[in-house]
């Protein structure tokens, strides 16, 4: 095919990237992208083709594994389309190819694309509803980037018809110099003589305090400037001089360049060592010092096992996860600023503050100039369009005088979000700022399932707070029995997580809405947007749902707001969330006699088995979130203690009674004031601590001493008793109360 050598010649003149669309029948697209690739002289051995695997070279990767191309270069991408159009494959695809390459999607005819249906669409059609009830509008607008943007060409495979030749004819690039090295550095001249752009440079220059304990570093990029080869380079660096470098990152894919590079300088400088332990595979070893992978969770509880911590992609991760690393020595963030790993903007907004406020000396450093391809390439600008890549609410000034009594609510439906770019930018850039993880894929949600609505406050046209929202439940009676098998069901967190944890098999019958996500602009936080905006919805869906909920990883603070916007407590996991490292949990609005139902049996089950739960798999609980939790259910436990038990609880503050002889009276005392409190300021918030610590969840005294910051364990005994002594007096009836008198 004349055009494909055409296009990549032209790219390989520029270093820049095009795109070629095969459009047709699917056997007929795969046959003129065999042709396109031999006429443009792609190598097999620097293909990828994302999608079946009919008689196309190369490596092969199923569309739902496209993720492993991260941090990866190719001369070319193959993205098969027609049995999935999935936007995380494309974001991940259009990424891996190199400057100078192509890449191929192959789709149906443009014309007839949206509305067709696929396996990714059958992902979005959240029973009940169906694969018919999804919208096409996604691909609407791709269509609409692929046939305007310039650097792409269309051509239609069935009747071999040029749509769009693809070629810009650029004026000739002068060719990148070589840059030097700093003239004072103290890395090897290796690590510098190993970059490509000055920025890089520059980067690898900002890790050489890191040597030293107490700096900090932050790295920001768009994808392809090389922040992760720059730390890979420096991490190299300091192994050699002797250092421990532990890096994280969410997967050790989004990390391979780091070690990739490390292990690369460290052959230059002579410096690597042969691993002893085949088991370690993610470590480099120099004679005294290492590079080492942990996952996020266990690099978190590590961090003054290691000389310096280097977080890849760092947007990537949840604010409470990345604040854990401040406790390292030293400690570096490389973060993508718009892209399929994660937003920076994110990252800027809500860690850097408290990157700030902490001890550390921080430097920064920004990667601007691509290393993949030349500036001002064109494929780059598609995707950042197509995809939304940079998406971001509005800017301060326009809605710096917004309140909640001056906002405006809005229902932002699909074929609005479509018809309205500006609307669909603020609305997804907002998304992607209250959220560690969005993805292309989430824009496809947002604008096809048929389950998803989108509700706004708007100030002067602009978007100052937005939910994202997912109808659940009205679930028929043969995947209801399914679930309490054992069956999972696609969307519906909260009727699966009632049904096939709690065994309720009824929980899927009410229908409700829950809150996906919500973010409210953060120059106009703290002024009640983000409750009217809950207040808004409760209104329009008063009569229409029987429940309005959330599941969300548990902070005090995120526990208070849900709760004051009255919405109650009915589950909290029992294990981590993977990414955020939080416990969920799932809290309830009732709407409705069947809302209120099932709400009404979650929270009475839930006070029933809290305190066990407590006592072992929540044992590590914070205890401000379970205090904030237990405050947020509705009704009031039963105390009822036997004779034995009063007479026990009432020795405890005179010393007469032993705690460890027969905790579960005091724990139902305990659990009795958390939930609802006779007088909400009896207690101190180090005495409600001293509760969950050690009456809950059964720490011993040593351990809740020091981390209660107690002078002796004999001290902290005494505070129990004091404290056990004020819940007598609030919640004991007279008998009680007179055979404490008799021991206090």
């Amino acid at each position: 095919m004349e055009l494909a050598a055409r296009l990549r010649a032209e790219a390989q003149r520029v270093d820049e990237r095009r795109v070629l669309v095969l459009t047709g029948t699917p056997p007929a697209t795969r046959d003129a992208a065999d042709d396109a690739l031999d006429a443009a002289g792609v190598s097999s051995e620097a293909l990828t083709v994302v999608g079946p695997a009919d008689r196309l070279p190369g490596e092969h990767l199923d569309t739902v594994h496209a993720g492993e191309l991260l941090g990866r270069t190719r001369s070319a991408v193959v993205l098969d389309c027609h049995e999935a159009c999935r936007p995380n494959a494309l974001g991940a695809a259009v990424g891996a190819v190199d400057g100078g390459g192509l890449l191929l999607v192959l789709a149906p005819a443009l014309d007839d694309w949206p509305d067709r249906r696929d396996s990714f669409d059958e992902r979005l059609a959240v029973p009940p509803a169906t694969v018919e009830d999804v919208a096409g509008h996604f691909r609407t607008r791709l269509v609409e980037t692929l046939r305007a943007h310039p650097g792409i060409a269309v051509v239609d495979a069935d009747s071999g018809m040029i749509e769009r030749s693809g070629l810009t004819d650029p004026a000739p690039r002068v060719p990148r110099g070589r840059p030097a090295p700093p003239d004072d550095h103290g890395f090897p001249r290796a690590a510098y003589d190993a970059c490509l752009t000055d920025d890089q440079v520059a980067a690898v220059g900002g890790f050489e305090p890191l040597s030293r304990p107490g700096n900090a570093l932050v790295v920001e990029a768009d994808r392809g400037r090389g922040k992760s080869s720059a730390a890979g380079l420096a991490a190299g660096a300091l192994a050699r001089d002797g250092l421990d470098v532990l890096v994280t990152a969410p997967q050790y894919r989004s990390a391979r360049e780091v070690f990739d590079r490390a292990g690369e300088v460290l052959s230059t400088m002579g410096a690597l060592r042969e691993r002893d332990d085949p088991d370690t595979p993610h470590e480099l070893r120099t004679a005294d010092g290492r590079v080492r992978y942990a996952d996020p969770t266990a690099a978190a509880t590590a961090t003054d096992e290691a000389d310096l911590v280097i977080v890849d992609e760092a947007a990537a991760l949840p604010v409470r996860v990345l604040e854990r690393f401040l406790d390292a020595p030293s400690v570096a963030f490389t973060t993508t600023v718009h892209g399929y790993e994660g937003a920076g903007r994110g990252f800027s907004v809500r860690f850097r503050s408290r990157l700030a406020d902490s001890d550390f000396e921080v430097c920064e450093r920004q990667l601007t100039e691509p290393i993949r391809y030349a500036p001002g390439d064109p494929v780059e600008s598609w995707a950042f369009r197509a995809l939304l890549l940079g998406a971001r609410p509005a800017v301060d000034q326009v809605v710096a005088d917004a309140t909640a009594d001056s906002a405006a609510y809005e229902r932002c439906g699909s074929r609005r979000l479509l018809d309205d770019e500006h609307l669909l930018r603020e609305v997804f850039g907002l998304l992607v700022l209250a959220h560690y993880r969005t993805e292309p894929d989430d824009l496809a949600r947002l604008l096809d399932a048929p389950n998803v609505g989108v509700r706004a406050l708007t100030h002067d046209g602009h978007v100052v707070s937005v939910a994202l929202l997912a109808r659940e439940g009205d679930l028929p009676a043969t995947l209801r029995a399914e679930m309490y098998e054992g069956g999972r069901v696609r969307g519906n967190m909260i009727p699966d997580v009632l049904t096939t944890q709690l065994r309720d098999e009824a929980a899927g019958v009410p229908v409700g809405q829950r809150v996906l996500r919500i973010a409210t602009h953060p120059a106009v936080r703290s002024r009640g947007l983000g409750s009217r905006l809950l207040d808004e919805i409760d209104d329009e869906f008063a009569d229409a749902v029987d429940w309005l909920g959330v599941g969300y990883g548990a902070t005090p603070e995120l526990v208070d707001f849900w709760a004051d916007s009255g919405y109650r407590t009915v589950h909290c996991s029992t294990t981590r969330n993977d990414r955020s490292g939080e416990y969920s949990a799932i809290m309830l609005r009732p709407c409705s006699t069947a809302g209120a139902a099932l709400a009404d049996r979650h929270a009475s089950w839930f006070r029933d088995r809290i305190t066990s739960v407590l006592s072992d798999p929540l044992d590590d609980l914070d205890p401000d979130v379970a205090r904030t939790v237990l405050r947020a259910v509705e009704g009031t436990p039963e105390i009822d203690l036997s004779e034995p038990e009063r007479r026990l609880v009432a020795g405890i503050p005179g010393g007469s009674g032993v705690f460890d002889t027969a905790p579960e009276p005091v724990r139902r005392l305990a659990l009795a004031h958390l939930v609802a409190p006779a007088e909400p300021d009896a207690l101190t918030d180090d005495q409600e601590r001293l509760l969950v610590r050690k009456a809950l969840q059964g720490h011993g005294w040593d351990r809740v001493a020091d981390e209660l910051a107690f002078v002796s364990t004999a001290e902290c005994m005494r505070a129990l008793g004091r404290t056990v002594e004020r819940l007598v007096r609030l919640y004991g009836d007279d008998a009680l109360t007179e055979e404490l008198d008799r021991h206090t």
